[in-house]
């Protein structure tokens, strides 16, 4: 059976290996979902990612970050742009998440960026997911 949104899957996933203080979660591998774990790396939200051959195809596995006292450095992540319901922003009408404190992940014509970077480069496109 196909998925018809896998990035929800892949937030889905995450969001609650991480309220249930796994270790490391795995999915099926793609380049958006990998593009997604690279943001998250770089603003600091998970530990690392790899992707690994699997029996079919390529699995991605994502190690999420806790700090001291098994504190969790994702609140909260919520998939925002659905199949059902695109959601654009304009590049003068960016979303702030958390007034700023969160991340915004937008898929532009310049790739994957978050809210900042697209806000720098002065480009829109589809909201795809809010991370605090």
């Amino acid at each position: 059976m196909t998925m018809t949104d896998p990035v929800a899957d892949m937030l889905t996933r995450l969001r609650n290996a991480n309220s249930a203080y796994h270790d490391s979660v795995t999915m099926p591998y793609s380049k958006l979902k990998g593009h997604v774990a690279d943001i998250l790396k770089a603003e600091g939200y998970i530990a690392a990612w790899k992707v690994e051959d699997a029996e079919v195809g390529k699995k991605l596995t994502i190690d999420l970050k806790f700090g001291t006292d098994r504190q969790r450095s994702i609140a909260g992540i919520r998939r925002i742009s659905k199949p059902g319901l695109r959601v654009y922003a304009k590049s003068t009408n960016l979303p702030k998440v958390l007034g700023g404190l969160g991340i915004a992940i937008l898929s532009t014509s310049s790739g994957l960026l978050t809210d900042r970077q697209a806000e720098k480069k002065g480009v829109g496109g589809e909201v795809l997911a809010y991370v605090w």
